[in-house]
């Protein structure tokens, strides 16, 4: 399995070249060169798995034994899942009028980026082990990345890892979830900006890439392949738990909903259909629509400035995973995703050509939800279920609640364009204890677990990034003193 990036100018690379990468040298982001297409009977037989198992197989397919044997490779996953709280690891509530949430957030940090980021933890320690590297990890955070990327890597002797966060647009559980863990190796940045401008000073440090390479820089944002592969799992798991049966001729096709920013659990679900898997897709999002308007009119141009809204970790202008999912539905076309990002960069403005956004538009639906359709869908789902929705599991609730009928959307998917009901699922991002000021302005008494309000009486530790400041700069020193420790 070799990983090429998708505008096509730099080589190809193994995983584990990917899972030690930021953005490829090209500026692209890394994708497998052949997505492994599954069988009716894999299907079936994946049907029984549990969430652990289904990731694991998935893993084996873009992970070659050469590089981390099978039994290796299932420690390590085994491993990654051994400090969630729900037996099942990823649980599905099934509530009234065929609202089926899949709970994706049962990890330490309440967040499903737990899932994918606590894999991903487990496989760069077994590479660093064996090759007694260190490596500097940088992420950018709009809430929950940076939370769970701190705890994927917190104390490992051969990992320093540095989070910028917009400091006062993450829940104050959200920025304690980060700024409490006091270890060596942890430094975290409360940037006086927003999630798009907090990237900027990151992607400055990748592009340098002399700098990059002396202190083995990489990602934990969904840029890094690893997180798409594992998140890939949500959705096979999501179909097996909502399929009727896959006895049938054709496979029965389920509806999934994918509360979206960043765009990487939408690129994961692209890839799970290019593989076989029989589901439509829905991306959903808050007022930061850019990704609803691109899929609608092929726009795919930034808005004057990023909304804060309830679902603050979708607060995003410039979700760079659609780069992946247009590479997919153009037929891996590098050169022409090469001219459609370089024009955006170039002018934060792009209309897709004709072809490409009908590919898209058949492909995905989309959906926004404004503030008041989030506190209304929390509302519902509280009064029919005595269910706390995370105001980003309730924009995926609030499509659920405002298209009721199935068939009819079922017909307008040009990909599976059969005359019957979906079943359908709403994948749900993070646990609503984190999200409590959101509730209360819902009307809604917040359930906080003893371990979140234990945060407040923690001592706390980071370092403020004012505007004006070169805060790539302050991040080039604050390495280089990291350094001295290796």
């Amino acid at each position: 399995m070799e990983y090429i990036s998708t505008r096509g100018g730099a080589g190809a690379i193994d995983f584990e070249g990917t899972l030690f990468s930021g953005f490829a040298s090209d500026g692209g982001l890394f994708m497998p060169k052949h997505i492994p297409s599954l069988d009716r009977d894999t299907l079936r037989r994946w049907s029984s798995l549990s969430y652990p198992e289904l990731v694991k197989e998935l893993c084996s397919l873009f992970i070659t034994a050469d590089l981390v044997p099978r039994s290796t490779l299932s420690d390590l996953i085994d491993r990654a899942f051994s400090r969630f709280r729900h037996k099942d690891v990823v649980h599905l509530s099934r509530l009234k009028d065929g609202l089926n949430v899949l709970e994706l957030w049962h990890g330490v940090t309440y967040a499903f980026k737990d899932l994918s980021l606590s894999c991903t933890g487990q496989f760069l320690q077994y590479f660093l082990e064996k090759k007694q590297k260190h490596v500097t990890v940088v992420v950018g955070t709009s809430g929950d990345t940076g939370s769970s990327a701190i705890e994927s890597v917190r104390g490992q002797k051969n990992m320093d890892i540095f989070v910028l966060l917009p400091k006062g647009l993450c829940t104050q559980i959200q920025e304690l979830q980060m700024t409490t863990v006091i270890e060596d190796n942890i430094h975290v940045f409360a940037a006086h900006g927003n999630s798009d401008e907090i990237d900027v000073p990151i992607k400055e440090l990748f592009a340098d890439v002399d700098f990059a390479r002396k202190y083995n820089l990489m990602s934990l944002n969904s840029v890094n392949w690893s997180r798409i592969m594992v998140q890939i799992a949500h959705h096979f798991y999501a179909y097996f738990q909502c399929a009727p049966s896959l006895d049938t001729t054709p496979l029965p096709v389920v509806e999934i909903v994918v509360p979206t920013g960043g765009g990487g659990n939408i690129t994961a679900g692209c890839i799970a259909q290019k593989m076989g898997l029989p589901i439509c897709l829905v991306a959903v999002v808050n007022s930061n629509d850019i990704i609803h308007r691109t899929v609608q009119h092929g726009d795919f141009s930034l808005s004057e400035s990023v909304k804060p809204t309830l679902a603050s970790a979708m607060d995003i202008q410039e979700p760079y995973n659609v780069e992946r999912v247009l590479w997919l539905l153009s037929g891996s076309d590098s050169r022409l995703v090469k001219t459609l990002m370089e024009q955006f960069r170039a002018s934060k403005s792009l209309k897709l050509p004709e072809d490409l956004h009908r590919k898209l538009s058949e492909t995905l639906r989309s959906c926004s939800a404004s503030d008041e359709d989030i506190i209304g869908a929390m509302r519902r789902c509280w009064e029919e279920n005595c269910y706390l929705l995370c105001p980003h599991s309730a924009v995926a609730a609030h499509y659920h609640y405002s298209h009721p009928d199935r068939t009819r959307l079922h017909q307008s998917f040009s990909c599976f364009p059969f005359p019957f009901s979906m079943p359908r699922c709403c994948l749900a991002p993070a646990s609503a204890a984190k999200f409590q000021d959101a509730l209360l302005r819902a009307g809604l008494v917040p359930q906080v677990p003893p371990e979140i309000t234990a945060l407040t009486e923690m001592e706390t530790r980071s370092t403020p990034l004012q505007r004006g400041q070169d805060w790539a700069q302050v991040l080039r020193e604050r390495i280089e003193a990291a350094a001295q420790r290796w």
